[in-house]
């Protein structure tokens, strides 16, 4: 099935949000939970499934939608469609601070590789599935869960992640990096998950115990302040709160 081809304007600076402009008929599919406004012509119903398939029947979309589930992600995924006669707007909102990518795929080979939770919203055609890793490693030491989903089609998919968003070519080279600070990347990279140099390093390095290693050509999407990274900022641990100030929610417990 063929994406809609839709238009759209990304606002805003350290939480973002991205506007939609549909045609009459045109439908986009988000997470559950993720719209911010919707105009008088927009109406919504919640599925399973991302509707990608018109003739997939009730067991396909069970079957998808329970692997949707693999990755902690919402059963459901809610479809917007423009009931009206004339151009009508929906808007999605990140649910952290950080920044929304729009990514063509058409131009990217049909494919991406996404962590977890990076995914907000896309052109209904767009199929939502799942991809496995294929290293042992990262299997049980990826931090992030080994289960990543894939997104398939010939449309615009939104993504949103933590901070700063970094897009990085690869040309037959490796690049290693937090396993939180991981986005996505192009299916034709191998993603593995490696130690992270000599004990030394990686118990009192700070760096954590491993590192997400990834070799090949293609491109990859980093974000410089993973959700995980901001909630261990924010959590008021013991020695903040003996200090009092030294954490935003320290304060607010302290009153």
């Amino acid at each position: 099935m063929k994406a809609d081809e839709v238009d759209y304007r990304i606002e805003g600076h350290d939480i973002q949000y991205v506007e939609i402009e549909l045609d009459p008929g045109e439908t986009v599919i988000a997470e559950a939970g993720s719209m911010f406004y919707m105009e008088e012509g927009i109406t919504f119903t919640t599925k399973l499934g991302d509707g990608s398939d018109p003739s997939e029947g009730v067991l396909g979309k069970l079957w998808s939608a329970a692997k949707r589930g693999l990755t902690g992600e919402s059963l459901f995924l809610t479809h917007f469609t423009n009931s009206g006669s004339g151009k009508q707007h929906v808007a999605f909102a990140a649910p952290y601070p950080g920044t929304i990518v729009a990514l063509d795929l058409a131009a990217l080979g049909g494919e991406v590789i996404l962590q977890k939770d990076a995914f907000l919203c896309a052109a209904l055609g767009t199929r939502i599935t799942i991809a496995f890793t294929r290293r042992l490693g990262a299997t049980f030491f990826g931090g992030e869960g080994f289960i990543l989903e894939k997104l398939v089609g010939d449309g615009l998919a939104f993504i949103h992640a933590g901070g700063t968003v970094v897009e990085k070519e690869l040309h037959n080279e490796t690049l290693r990096v937090d396993t939180g600070c991981l986005v996505g990347f192009d299916p034709s990279i191998d993603y593995t998950i490696e130690r992270a140099g000599n004990l030394k390093s990686m118990f009192f390095g700070g760096e954590g115990i491993f590192l997400a290693t990834l070799r090949g050509t293609g491109k990859v999407w980093l974000q410089s302040m993973p959700i995980r990274k901001l909630i261990r900022q924010l959590a008021p641990t013991g020695e903040n709160r003996r200090k009092g100030s030294s954490s935003i929610l320290g304060d607010l417990f302290e009153r």
